[in-house]
């Protein structure tokens, strides 16, 4: 079983690997309304700020890929905690910056970016919030 917010990557995965469980959410009803209609039955609107609607330990794997840049502070703990509760596996890609040319690009890019970090940050945050799962960051 796979937990996700991306339309486009569970399109891609479930084309890979027909008989995969996958279940995603966004906040977006553009998005939604947009994804791939093979695994549009899979996707429904939900806050990430919010409790995610699954048991503990749920899913195989849960992935969060750029989004998660998008929430404040107080609410990104909220969603790495869900992660962590949901998904016996978890892997998160966020936009970080190692100099001040790439945070300017990043905020640039990132209209509606809310948490700007550095990598030391973002290990700072999941060491404080008990995020356990594996990352990666990207850089503009």
């Amino acid at each position: 079983d796979i937990g996700c917010g991306k339309g486009f990557l569970l399109y891609e995965m479930k084309l890979l690997q027909p008989k995969l469980n996958i279940k995603g959410f966004d906040i977006s009803k553009y998005g939604l309304n947009n994804a791939h209609p093979e695994i549009k039955q899979n996707l429904f609107i939900h806050d990430a700020c919010k409790q995610f609607p699954f048991k503990e330990k749920e899913f195989d794997l849960v992935l969060s890929i750029n989004t998660l840049h998008n929430l404040k502070i107080v609410d990104l703990k909220k969603a790495l905690q869900e992660c962590e509760r949901v998904g016996k596996n978890k892997y998160i890609v966020v936009e970080s910056f190692r100099s001040e040319i790439e945070l300017f690009n990043l905020q640039c890019w990132a209209l509606t970016c809310q948490s700007f970090f550095s990598e030391d940050e973002w290990l700072w945050l999941y060491k404080e919030f008990n995020y356990t799962g594996d990352y990666e960051f990207i850089y503009f």
